[in-house]
């Protein structure tokens, strides 16, 4: 059972900053209102844009698809309530930018009345099937990185499946979401974890939750054992950051994944343990990702966990929480990987876990940054094994091709070297600069590369056109030189061969050859006679009908061509005046 001891290990650095979770852990989870309007941006994960399926004026249900994946890798977006469409359009991002976004935005009617809703069985599908639910539910990871879960749930075809591992260590500070959840609904999570289970077909399943979260642990303890699931629920210790996947995995599984390998090239894949109750709603009781749990706290008079809607606007939802008349600024996310929401009209997300409202006193102004030390105490924290003050040094000095070589890519932004920096250097700023910076050079090398190949691409079609023509010009020159030889053959074999008086040929007695003038000649007249011939077939057939006054002006029209026939062709009969006239009349 899941009170087997099983050996932990240890991940190198982390930190152990003040968790400040219980002031937002002593009430039970909260029903959010309806805020008066919804701004639900349709890109909101890892991959592509959802398509708009929804336009200004259209009604919609709580529910409804108004985002379409726009591929494999993309995730659907639902109505979040009942309630008319005001506009599909521009809106500012929950992103640090503070960049526009596609957003659906959503006047409730107050109804909150869902679209019909079709509970499953999973186990009748086939497991393609139950991931193209998941897709279309909106299913993604709720952990952080929001990757499509569906595109997680298909096991290596070369390595077989070791280890699920279900992530509820929730190590940031200040969040309490997880927490919760596993307290109040611990048995859908367990649900949602056997779904994961079954696509996946793992030998065990580990549910690791940091030690600092008893109640948690013992809630997942007891479901895991009401519904006789095999699953080994395990206290980690406590240290930043062990919610990490990679970390997880390494204290769980003593597994160590490199940087250019997945979990699941080892065996192992990690899921967020709101990311399983989410599945779970979604394929036993058809409800769309629309909503989740938000740790509001920080510098308010009622810290707590709230069930909100997604695409409600920051300003209407931290009112719940009543914030401090110092309150400064909203973190979305927590003190060590958040950021600062950038307007109050920037809606809520599916990877919003956490509003923090600051304050002078909670966040007291940063210290002035110093000169680096080379202390090393960076490198000694860092999770990855990193080096990062060398990363800052050629961050700084803009060698990002230096930065590469020191694995910059391989950060996760953890913080853990800033937190722990003497000198107050906000080193993971500038590893985030300089990964733009790479990112951004990496684009403009593409966009080269793909004018340069459209440039080469035009100049080989160039010439492959002229050679083309080239070709067809031969050909047809071939072809006419052709002609006048058959040509030419025809007119010398149109001439009889002289004889003598007795009978006999005497063609070769003549010494001079045929005169070219003859042959010219005679190629001219085989021409005009293919001309007549050709204009005796295009002659109109439907003649037999017609009226006396039509043959007379046909006659009339003969008779003025019959000058212009001598002329083109002195061999023609000349028609005698009246000829025509008289082939009328008769």
């Amino acid at each position: 059972m899941n009170a087997i001891i099983q050996q932990l290990f240890k991940f190198k650095g982390g930190v152990k900053p003040q968790t400040n979770k219980t002031i937002s852990a002593h009430e039970p989870i909260a029903q959010a209102p309806l805020p008066a309007r919804l701004i639900v941006p349709l890109h909101q994960s890892i991959g592509g844009t959802p398509n708009p399926l929804v336009v200004a004026g259209d009604h919609v249900l709580k529910g409804q698809l108004i985002g379409g994946p726009d591929g494999w890798l993309s995730s659907a977006v639902h109505a979040p309530t009942s309630g008319t469409v005001l506009a599909v359009e521009d809106h500012i991002s929950a992103h640090p930018s503070g960049l526009m976004t596609l957003s659906v935005i959503i006047q409730p009617d107050g109804r909150d009345e869902w679209l019909p809703r079709t509970p499953l069985n999973y186990r009748e599908l086939a497991p393609e099937r139950v991931r193209e639910i998941l897709r279309d539910a909106g299913v993604v990871g709720l952990g952080g990185a929001v990757f499509p879960s569906h595109a997680k749930l298909s096991a290596s075809k070369t390595v077989p499946m070791e280890e699920l591992v279900i992530n509820g260590a929730e190590c940031e500070p200040f969040i309490t979401c997880d927490d919760l959840l596993m307290r109040e609904r611990a048995e859908d999570v367990v649900r949602g974890v056997g779904i994961f289970r079954d696509l996946l077909a793992p030998k065990r399943v580990l549910i690791g939750i940091e030690d600092n979260k008893p109640e948690a642990v013992a809630a997942m303890q007891q479901a895991v054992k009401s519904l006789g699931e095999p699953f080994e629920v395990i206290a980690v210790p406590t240290r930043y950051p062990a919610g990490g996947a990679k970390q997880l995995i390494r204290v769980l599984t003593g597994k160590e994944v490199p940087a250019a390998k997945r979990s699941t090239e080892l065996g192992v894949q990690c899921f967020n343990v709101a990311t399983a109750y989410t599945a779970y709603r979604a394929i036993a009781h058809g409800e769309p990702v629309i909503s989740r749990i938000v740790t509001l706290t920080g510098n308010v008079e009622h810290p707590c966990n709230w069930e909100v809607l997604i695409g409600t606007p920051l300003g209407e939802f931290i009112q719940l929480g009543q914030p401090k008349s110092d309150t400064n600024g909203y973190l979305m996310g927590g003190p060590m990987m958040g950021f600062e929401m950038p307007s109050l009209d920037a809606p809520l997300v599916k990877a919003t876990n956490c509003i923090i409202a600051g304050s002078p006193t909670l966040f007291p102004p940063k210290a002035p940054e110093m000169p680096c030390i080379r202390c090393g105490a960076c490198a000694d924290a860092c999770p990855h094994e990193l080096q990062p003050f060398e990363m800052y040094w050629f961050a700084r000095a803009k060698n990002f091709g230096k930065t590469q070589e020191y694995k910059i890519f391989d950060c996760i932004e953890c913080g853990c070297c800033s937190f722990v920096c003497p000198s107050h250097i906000p080193l993971v700023q500038y590893f985030r600069f300089a990964k733009s910076e790479i990112w951004a050079r990496e684009a403009d090398k593409k966009a080269s590369e793909a004018a340069k190949a459209r440039f080469e691409f035009r100049n080989l079609r160039d010439e492959r056109e002229k050679a083309e023509k080239a070709e067809r010009l031969a050909k047809a020159s071939a072809a006419k030189a052709a002609e006048k030889k058959a040509a030419a053959a025809t007119a010398e074999a149109s001439i009889e061969p002289a004889t003598g008086s007795d009978g006999a040929d005497t063609s070769g007695a003549i010494a001079a050859p045929v005169d070219a003038d003859a042959a010219k000649k005679a190629a001219i007249a085989a021409a005009i006679e293919r001309a007549r011939v050709q204009r005796a077939a295009a002659e109109p057939k439907n003649t037999d009908g017609l009226t006396i006054a039509q043959r007379k002006e046909i006659a009339e029209i003969e008779a003025r061509r019959a000058p212009l026939q001598e002329q083109t062709d002195p061999n023609a009969e000349r028609a005698k005046p009246g000829t025509a006239l008289k082939e009328v009349k008769g």
